[in-house]
């Protein structure tokens, strides 16, 4: 069957690309790690034919829908954010890439950025359309967990409020940089001790940093227990960041969205505390968002 249209996810470590029936299935699927934080503007082009160019038919122009970090400042084309409120799945706002290749017609997808607080999310908004087209208004609240954790309310499924954590970077930046560096030696993990630190976070956040810190001094004091340690500084993040976004799971049920290990802790602690949430795949919400959006381009 031949490809009908291109979606693509372009995250900043990695490219994902799929080629589409005119029916909206996947007739075929590559990747690569030429993520956009390794590229310059003009090497994206070249970066996208590497996967498919074999989809394309000579003399015939393909649409290849871009969602993610192409469409960044420092991307292969900025497509500047919409404002919130506003639907996930727009066709709003799309930025016409110029390429060299004439079998080519790019098109980035724009971010969303909110005025006050000040906040931003390129990407997710895609998987926020992937979630609404696949369960509707099932939901008024999403965590995205990651890097840098999203949390969003919906109304009316648009986009109507969300805040960024930072509590990813964090523990990249604690673990691998910090003081803490030398309690955390291994990959192991101790699941009572992160719900344990989860629940003392979520009580007393305003302890973090002093918390933080005890998992050095234990470490000095006692026998070293890098599970224990590297599953508690996971914990009092998750736990400060849970404690910030409370307005948001609060008597809700949260629709998880992410890497598979990571919404699993999300919705370990969340159940721990009393919270009630469900997963989804970051992969396939992208997917089907990205569908969305094309359906809505052409109005299908």
């Amino acid at each position: 069957m031949e490809t009908h249209w291109i979606a693509v996810d372009w995250g900043t470590t990695n490219l994902r690309a799929y080629a589409m029936s005119s029916e909206h299935q996947v007739l075929s699927d590559a990747q690569s790690h030429d993520g956009a934080g390794k590229l310059s503007p003009d090497e994206f082009e070249d970066a996208l034919l590497k996967l498919i160019d074999d989809w394309l038919v000579p003399d015939r122009i393909t649409s290849v829908l871009v969602c993610g970090m192409a469409g960044a400042k420092q991307g292969w084309a900025e497509a500047p954010y919409l404002q919130t409120p506003c639907l996930p799945s727009s066709s709003d706002g799309l930025k016409a890439v110029e390429t060299k290749d004439s079998r080519l017609k790019v098109s980035n997808l724009p971010g969303v950025c909110q005025q006050s607080p000040a906040d931003v999310m390129r990407g997710e908004e895609t998987q926020l359309a992937g979630l609404i087209a696949d369960t509707g208004a099932k939901f008024n609240t999403v965590c995205l967990p990651g890097t840098h954790s999203k949390w969003v309310q919906l109304q009316d499924n648009q986009i109507h409020r969300f805040n960024t954590y930072m509590t990813g970077e964090t523990f990249e930046l604690l673990s691998q940089q910090s003081i803490l560096r030398h309690e955390l030696t291994s990959e192991g993990w101790n699941q009572s001790a992160f719900l344990e630190a989860v629940e003392e976070s979520l009580k007393n956040p305003q302890q973090l940093l002093s918390d933080c810190f005890r998992i050095r001094a234990q470490g000095l004091l006692g026998k070293p227990d890098s599970a224990s340690a590297r599953a508690r500084l996971s914990g009092l993040l998750i736990g400060a960041e849970l404690a910030g976004a409370k307005s948001y799971w609060n008597n809700q049920n949260t629709a998880l969205i992410g890497d598979d290990r990571l919404v699993t802790l999300y919705a370990e602690a969340l159940t721990h505390i009393g919270g009630n949430s469900e997963i989804f795949s970051a992969q396939d919400m992208t997917l089907q968002g990205l569908i969305q959006v094309y359906k809505n381009l052409f109005n299908q």
